[in-house]
């Protein structure tokens, strides 16, 4: 057993991120009362540090100046001193990341914070180094500055704290809009996201680019409603640059965090549950739409990965894996032209190392990122060999580095279970259990719904985490608003009412906790939650969608399943309260756009009647599934259900035609005519006419 020369309070905490600095020489503390106390009692300011496991230069910052000793003893003496994992605590890392943008211009982690005791910012930044570097001041130059500060100029700090407080207060409100929410708005905001294309490589922006799947899954929507072809080639140059690059595993499938250049070539080599969970499903849609499969086959390579390295046998999903092994970011994904010719042998070596521009030179620190540069013609030609030949040496190839691979040190893993993010990466799985007829996908889908609601859920309410058998903190809205995403997605997937009850519940009590009765929106944190010094609201769509997007979402989702009106008023408020942004800052908005688009299309609702394992409606089913319908709601039974009958009235007096399974194509409860074959749900589907049952055109 390890003997340590330090142990904080950290040593009692689950969170892998926590747990690596449990014995700093740091006096750590958890955010809580505890804290917060002492350092009222005290009188000391608060040194708050806030980062996550995956998170390099937070590893580089701990090592440099937390396992400090000398800068460990300027710490106790002058702060009361909480570290933070961001992934636990959002409420706390959107409060204080938003105060360090307002006083820096910039953010990131790890990020460095002082507070009053009360909790209220005066001054903060991000990464500090151990000394005075490229014009950053050293952190024991800013501990001994900011600790005078707090002591000689109080009045100082006391003016800055509240002028940074009433900002923080002032931030996230905005008024409903009067005008019409019409479909220039979506046109207006294509055009907007498309001014920043980067035609040549794909993307949007410069370096550092990261993958904007919900932007691409709105742009996915709009060629879809406009059929402009320049839009899909938008889509298609990125989805195909972003899965050859290395920003791609090519041996293990899954994306990392993003790439550091404009051509995708080197990322941040973290891999983090959210952003497989959004790519999985875009690489879907685009597959359901385009009928590639190289787009299939970079969704499947995906999802398997996540069951490969990211589930626990319980059925959980992981939070991320680190960018570092062994002390070096990359080092497990990167190879030379010996490792590859020694395992692959002269002639297949030399195949391979064409094809994934494997150099004696390297791309990556005097090694290779494996990434596709050139087509398999162009490579085959110039190799003089066959397309053939090529990709059965690449094939065997991806096979054997793998496991060559799999010796090596692996990247750390975080393995707590965050519900937001199980709810994003449940919506996919249950998307391609349907899409793929993948019976293995829906059981990995089913079995993460179910342990979910067993172990991070009390007392009605949702939790934040589990790890190590214990769940703890209390749910923030894009845990709701994600994990209720994930079962209105497997029902439609699977027609099972358990977990279309389950979201409406989980719905309701969304309302219930986070809906501001005044304004307006969700908040972040419920009623139920501690007293923060303020009580926010989060619009944007980043890193993962924001909690109101996705909410609106679903809430117009449940709308067309229950006949329920008063989820679709509440969506509608919150495109109201963001008419104008919208407009403004659409790249900012991905997901919202799509739930608007939703909301101004008239959906296709779709009931299915037959037996969930016969021939004729798994027929059916597909004709549903293998067409990208983005704006459809999906209900099916086996006509004998009468609780299904009385929950979703989609399903009322829908009846089998002559014993077979049958389709409904609906537009608000008015049907065509049904039909029992996938021929005629094909025309019906492809068809923008809702016709009654005697054949006549029926208005809206």
């Amino acid at each position: 057993m390890t003997e340590h020369k330090h142990t904080n309070r950290l040593s009692k905490e689950t969170s892998p991120y926590l747990l690596q600095h449990a014995h700093n020489p740091v006096d750590w503390y958890p955010w809580g009362e505890e804290a917060l106390e002492q350092a009222r009692k005290e009188g000391k300011p608060i040194l708050l540090s806030i980062g996550y496991s995956a998170c390099h230069w937070c590893h580089v910052m701990e090592h440099e100046s937390f396992e400090n000793e000398a800068i460990a003893k300027l710490m106790n003496e002058n702060f009361v001193n909480i570290k933070v994992d961001r992934e636990e605590r959002p409420d706390l890392d959107q409060i204080y990341m938003n105060a360090v943008q307002m006083m820096t211009r910039h953010g990131g982690w790890p990020m460095t914070v002082f507070l009053t005791p009360e909790g209220v910012p005066f001054y903060g930044g991000t990464y500090f180094p151990p000394e005075d570097r490229h014009n950053m001041p050293g952190f024991p130059r800013v501990l001994l500055g900011v600790a005078d500060a707090y002591r000689s100029r109080p009045d100082e700090v006391t003016e800055t704290a509240v002028s940074i407080l009433q900002e923080l207060r002032n931030m996230g409100q905005t008024r409903e809009s009067n005008e019409i929410l019409n479909a220039e708005i979506l046109d207006g905001a294509e055009r907007n996201i498309a001014r920043n294309y980067d035609p040549r490589y794909g993307g949007f922006g410069s370096a550092p680019k990261f993958p904007a799947a919900m932007n691409l899954e709105f742009l996915l929507r709009q060629y879809h409603r406009t059929n402009r072809s320049e839009t899909l080639e938008m889509i298609e140059n990125t989805c195909r640059k972003m899965a050859e690059g290395g920003l791609y595993d090519q041996l293990g499938g899954g994306f990392h965090r993003y790439s550091t250049d404009a051509h995708w070539l080197a990322p941040h080599f973290e891999k983090m549950l959210y952003d497989n969970a959004l790519l999985a499903r875009l690489y879907l849609h685009v597959y359901q739409q385009t009928k590639d499969d190289f787009y299939r086959r970079i969704a499947v390579e995906t999802l398997d990965y996540v069951v490969r390295e990211m589930t626990d046998e319980r059925g959980g999903f992981y939070s991320t894996q680190d960018a570092d092994s062994e002390g070096h970011e990359g080092k497990f994904f990167v190879w030379t032209v010996d490792e590859v010719k020694g395992i692959l042998g002269e002639q297949d070596g030399a195949l391979f190392c064409a094809f994934y521009d494997v150099t004696e030179g390297g791309n990556f620190e005097g090694k290779n990122i494996l990434h596709v540069s050139r087509s398999l013609e162009t490579v085959a030609k110039e190799a003089g060999v066959t397309t053939e030949r090529l990709q059965e040496a690449l094939m065997r190839g991806r096979h054997e580095l793998f496991e060559a691979r799999e010796g090596r040190i692996k990247p750390d893993r975080d393995e707590k279970v965050l519900t937001a993010w199980n709810g994003l990466m449940l919506a996919s799985f249950a998307e391609a259990a349907a899409i793929l007829e993948r019976n293995d996908y829906r059981d990995v889908a089913e079995k993460n719904a179910q342990f979910v609601l067993e172990n991070l859920k009390r007392d009605g309410l949702l939790l934040r985490t589990y790890k190590d058998n214990q769940s703890k903190l209390n749910g923030y809205l894009e845990d709701y608003a994600f994990f209720v995403d994930g079962l209105l997605a497997l029902y439609q997937a699977t027609g099972r009412l358990l977990w279309l009850e389950e979201a409406r519940t989980l719905s309701d009590q969304m309302i219930e906790e986070f809906w501001d009765n005044e304004e307006g929106g969700f908040f972040y944190t419920g009623k139920s939650h501690e007293e923060l010094i303020v009580r926010s609201k989060d619009y944007f769509d980043n890193a993962t969608p924001s909690g109101n997007s996705v909410a609106a979402e679903v809430l117009l989702h449940l709308a067309a399943l229950t006949a329920n009106e008063g989820y679709s008023r509440k969506a509608v408020t919150i495109f109201r309260l963001l008419r104008d942004p919208l407009k403004s800052y659409a790249s900012a908005f991905g997901r919202l756009l799509g739930a608007l688009d939703f909301y101004l299309s008239t959906p296709k609702e779709i009931a299915i009647i037959g037996e969930d394992k016969a021939e004729e409606t798994r027929s059916l089913l597909r004709e549903v599934w293998t067409r990208y319908l983005p704006n459809k709601i999906v209900a099916q039974t086996s006509g004998d259900d009468l609780r299904a009958v009385e929950v979703v009235p989609l399903l009322r007096d829908r009846t089998m035609l002559d014993g077979r399974a049958t389709a409904y194509v609906c537009e608000h409860y008015t049907c065509q005519q049904p039909v029992s074959t996938a021929a005629e749900l094909a025309r019906q589907l492809s068809s923008d006419a809702i016709q009654d049952a005697s054949g006549g055109a029926t208005a809206d």
